[in-house]
């Protein structure tokens, strides 16, 4: 089975525009899809959630207001009997002083006030028995209400109260929904890129496959075929074969969007990435060597092979140097090409193409040599 390196390029930045949107639980393509194909599941398993919430919810709060009623009903009596006591204890203390009334001036002045005193705090607190009933149950009251407003809307609007529970999660997957929908041109890449991947999967293990291969540079590499620097490159796979270096962009088109002229060439996004690789490859722009086998003829040069793979349909024009291919066509296309590399050798190729892309920045000649040295 071919070696695999990195994760395809599409799915890459589909997880990381959905982490940016604090989108986080979807790890693969399949289980974005899968959500996506399961939206009005999705959308009626949180109604039924939520129904079976506010169900729940609705038998509770009948069971705690009858629990309520029967903790107020005691709260009240403890309430009232302790008043009553010490209502009672303050009459108890007037008939003592009634039956010892002194003689003595001094002390019988002192007996009127202690009466006066005793008279008074008994009619006050029969003044305020019922109010300090209600203040001891207060806060339950306010419990009571609170709960019996609930249910009593539960079972009145049943449905308001589970569109009100369910509002939240059900924005919710309505943003996500909308933000998956808005990345799907990256989802049918990566179903196209996936696609490939699948059928390179088939190669033995003396192919090695490099997943969205990208870097950086700065200053800018001149190309003197465009006339133009080239300050960055990306390939969706780089395949590494005894046969040579496969460069293969991926694209999941429908036939009207080949036709459109402003969705950028893949012909030219692939001679751009193919001029790099060849000088990175063939030393033009490092001092770093593979150490291929010598020929006694001279230097190995390493051959690079362009293909773009659709994996709908393709055009019938044939392009200058890049070969294009359907899925189906991919395997026997590199199949037909003759070993030219020793398993060390393609290991070799293999392991500088990775150490590269690792290191992601290129801004110099002086850098990447220093990288390898």
């Amino acid at each position: 089975m071919c070696r695999t390196y990195n994760r395809i390029g599409s799915l890459t930045t589909l997880i990381s525009h959905l982490e940016k949107n604090n989108i986080h639980e979807f790890k693969s393509l399949n289980e974005v899809i899968n959500f996506q194909n399961s939206y009005t599941i999705y959308h009626k398993q949180i109604l039924a959630n939520h129904e079976n919430s506010i169900v729940d919810e609705g038998n509770m709060l009948k069971l705690d207001l009858q629990n309520l009623d029967i903790v107020i009903k005691n709260q009240r009596e403890v309430s009232e009997q302790k008043f009553t006591i010490e209502i009672e204890k303050l009459k108890q203390k007037f008939d003592i002083l009634l039956n010892v009334e002194p003689i003595n001036f001094l002390k019988k002045l002192t007996w009127n006030i202690r009466k006066w005193y005793l008279r008074i705090q008994i009619k006050h607190r029969e003044l305020i028995f019922d109010k300090y009933v209600r203040k001891s149950i207060k806060k339950l009251l306010e419990t009571y209400k609170a709960k019996s407003t609930r249910y009593q809307f539960i079972n009145s609007y049943f449905c308001e109260a589970v569109k009100l529970s369910s509002q939240h999660d059900l924005s919710e997957l309505e943003r996500k929904k909308t933000i998956i929908d808005n990345l799907n041109s990256f989802i049918f890449g990566a179903l196209g890129e996936q696609k490939v991947v699948k059928a390179l999967e088939a190669l033995s293990d003396d192919y090695i496959l490099i997943n969205d291969f990208t870097l950086f540079f700065s200053p800018g590499i001149y190309n003197s075929q465009e006339k133009d620097y080239i300050k960055s490159i990306q390939i969706d796979h780089i395949l590494v074969s005894p046969s040579g270096v496969f460069l293969i962009e991926t694209k999941n088109w429908s036939e009207k969007s080949m036709m459109n002229s402003s969705l950028h060439s893949p012909v030219q996004q692939i001679k751009r990435t193919s001029f790099i690789l060849f000088k990175l490859l063939n030393n033009e722009l490092t001092s770093f060597h593979l150490k291929l086998d010598k020929h006694h003829w001279g230097r190995k040069k390493i051959s690079i092979r362009n293909l773009i793979v659709l994996t709908n349909t393709k055009p019938k024009e044939e392009f200058q140097h890049v070969k294009i291919l359907n899925v189906s066509e991919l395997i026997g296309y590199i199949s037909y090409f003759k070993p030219i590399y020793t398993s060390v050798e393609t290991q070799r190729i293999a392991d500088f193409l990775l150490k590269v892309n690792d290191l992601q920045t290129i801004k110099n000649k002086m850098k990447i040599d220093s990288f390898f040295n």
